[in-house]
């Protein structure tokens, strides 16, 4: 249990390595969020974090809860500074998509398929944030998704107890962040669309 505690406490670390300079950032108006993004993210994490808590998570589950409030201060923040608030009809859809997906993971009142559930929803909320990367690369940190990967990564590591319920959701956010990472360094290197 030690070890997985030690692990814990390196992703809360690694959490806090990549929210605190994002978050400075946006503070200095250097990255603009998508709001949408972040909302989605922040109400999913928090519910995942219930989820593996209901599961025996243990302290493997403390990084994704802590993350999930940042991830809301985060979207208000986006929000109050209007780093991204345009919204495409594609954002759209993938919003209205998540926020009505949402009210499922209540009523499947197993955490097995909140988790599915709300892994979904999360992302369709990669959704804007990758449309957005398209066009804007360079208003979104490679260093931040990447801290975000290995967190996740060391996550699962530090998870007490192994199952779908526990696994899914940090390894789906993983591989996501990887895919993000790629995207924004393939529009840096060739340019925006």
């Amino acid at each position: 249990m030690a070890g997985k505690a030690l692990l814990a406490a390196l992703a809360v670390a690694l959490t806090l390595l990549a929210f605190v300079p994002y978050i400075r950032s946006i503070l200095k108006r250097e990255l603009k969020p998508h709001v949408f993004s972040w909302v989605i993210w922040g109400t999913t994490t928090c519910i995942v974090f219930l989820a593996q808590l209901a599961d025996n998570g243990g302290a493997g589950a403390w990084p994704i809860g802590m993350s999930g409030a940042i991830t809301l201060y985060i979207a208000m923040l986006a929000y109050r500074r209007r780093a991204d608030t345009s919204a495409s009809v594609v954002d759209w859809l993938f919003f209205i998509a998540a926020m009505t997906a949402l009210p499922l993971w209540f009523v499947a009142s197993d955490p097995l398929w909140a988790v599915v559930i709300v892994t979904a929803v999360d992302l369709l909320g990669f959704g804007p944030t990758l449309r957005k990367a398209l066009h804007f690369p360079h208003e979104e940190s490679l260093t931040f998704f990447a801290l975000f990967t290995a967190r996740n990564i060391i996550v699962v590591m530090a998870l007490e107890h192994y199952s779908v319920t526990t696994v899914l959701f940090p390894a789906a956010i993983a591989l996501a962040c990887l895919l993000l990472i790629t995207l924004v360094a393939y529009r840096r290197r060739v340019g925006p669309v």
